[in-house]
């Protein structure tokens, strides 16, 4: 058995899987330039238990990369366990297990969503090269965290995107935008002002009753 303990080695694993699917992805036409449009913006995919993250980015090319090590910034990063991506993988309704389930979405979705439209429709065999290059255990575990974030279809990808623009919404809705923030501080500074006039006011009218009590 394989584990994904050496950089080294997962690399090389993963060079095998990335000219697998470049391939497969090559008999889409519209995948390089969708592939190219994408160049720059990393999406990491993180196992916590066990431990293996694999990132996966594009060039200017159209061409998709597939590296082990990466330590620039991350558009989006898809994280939970092995169970969590298994889950993912096999859901009747991937939008609502990745919303719903153990997965977490940190950073934009877009890149994600839009790297998730690119592999709709294309058979990719995900898993033999990875296993041939790192073994059953790890090769299997690599391509079921690739089969669950991007072996989506068309109608699932929508559905999420659905999903999240109806959050966002209702996100949006919960938190004001700054210019209602803006002037309901203004709002309250006046009020505040106001009730400073007031109290100083009766506090006047208080002095001229007592003076006039006292004469």
């Amino acid at each position: 058995m394989t584990e994904l303990r050496s950089p080294t080695l997962h690399t090389a694993g993963l060079a095998g899987a990335e000219a697998a699917i470049n391939a497969a992805l090559r008999l889409s036409p519209h995948s390089a330039p969708a592939l190219a449009a994408l160049a720059g913006r990393v999406i990491a995919l993180e196992c916590t238990q066990p431990p293996v993250q694999v990132f996966i980015n594009s060039n200017e090319q159209g061409a998709l990369e597939l590296r082990g090590v990466y330590e620039g910034d991350v558009a989006t990063r898809v994280r939970g366990s092995a169970g969590d991506f298994a889950e993912l993988a096999r859901a009747e309704d991937p939008a609502a297990a990745l919303l719903n389930g153990g997965i977490r979405l940190e950073g934009s979705s877009a890149a994600l969503l839009d790297m998730q439209a690119v592999f709709a429709g294309v058979d990719i065999d995900w898993e033999a090269p990875l296993v041939d290059s790192l073994g059953d255990v790890a090769g299997h575990q690599l391509a079921q965290m690739l089969r669950g974030a991007f072996s989506w279809s068309q109608h699932a990808n929508a559905s999420l995107r659905r999903q999240l623009s109806e959050f966002a919404i209702e996100e949006a809705r919960l938190t004001p935008p700054a210019a209602a923030l803006e002037d309901f501080y203004r709002e309250v500074g006046s009020l505040a002002q106001r009730g400073e006039r007031l109290e100083k006011q009766l506090q006047k009218t208080r002095r001229r009753l007592r003076a006039l009590q006292e004469s």
